[in-house]
C-alpha cells in the first residue's frame, strides 16, 4: 500500500498564475485610481471657480448698490482677490468700522503648483481684457486655471 505525502507548498505554475492574476487586477486598478483622482480635482476646480466668481459678482453688486466706495471711472470689480477676504468698508453702515466680507479664504487651484499661494495659483482677467487673450490689470473681472491640461470633457481647464 502506497502512502501519499502531503505537498508542502505551491508549484511554480500556481505561483505564476497568481502573479499574472494580481498583475491584471493592478493594471485595471491603477488607471481607475488616476481617473478618480482627476474627477475629484475637477470637482474641486469647479467648486472653487463657482465660489470665487460668486464673490467677484457680489463685490460688483455691492459697488453698484453704493455699499462700497469706488472711483466713478473704475469698473467696480475688486482690485485683487485678497480684498474679497480682507473685506471692504461698508459706507452705508452706521458704524464706521463695519466691513463686508465676500470670502473666508481664497481657494487654491487644484491643478496649480502646490508651492504657490492660493491667490497666485489663479490666472486673473481684468475687465478691459479680451476673453480670448486674458490679461491682468487694475481689477479682477474673472479668474481661470493656468493648467495646460485638458479635462475629462475634452475642454482645456483654462477655458472652464
Amino acid at each position: 500500500m502506497k502512502l501519499r505525502r502531503a505537498s508542502a507548498g505551491f508549484t511554480l505554475i500556481e505561483l505564476l498564475v497568481s502573479v499574472v492574476i494580481v498583475g491584471l487586477l493592478a493594471s485595471v486598478a491603477v488607471p481607475m485610481g488616476e481617473l478618480v483622482l482627476q474627477r475629484n480635482q475637477e470637482r474641486d476646480l469647479r467648486d472653487a471657480l463657482r465660489e470665487i466668481r460668486g464673490a467677484i459678482d457680489a463685490y460688483k453688486q455691492a459697488v453698484d448698490e453704493g455699499r462700497i466706495a469706488s472711483d466713478k471711472l473704475a469698473s467696480g470689480y475688486p482690485p485683487s482677490l485678497q480684498i474679497l477676504v480682507d473685506g471692504s468698508t461698508d459706507v452705508r453702515s452706521a458704524t464706521k468700522d463695519s466691513k463686508i466680507y465676500f470670502l473666508r479664504r481664497v481657494p487654491r487651484d487644484p491643478f496649480a503648483d502646490p508651492g504657490l499661494d492660493p491667490v497666485s495659483s489663479w490666472g486673473k482677467r481684468a475687465y478691459s481684457s479680451p476673453p480670448d487673450a486674458p490679461q491682468e490689470g487694475s481689477d479682477v473681472f474673472d479668474i481661470y486655471s493656468q493648467s495646460p491640461q485638458t479635462g475629462l470633457n475634452g475642454v482645456p481647464y483654462l477655458q472652464w
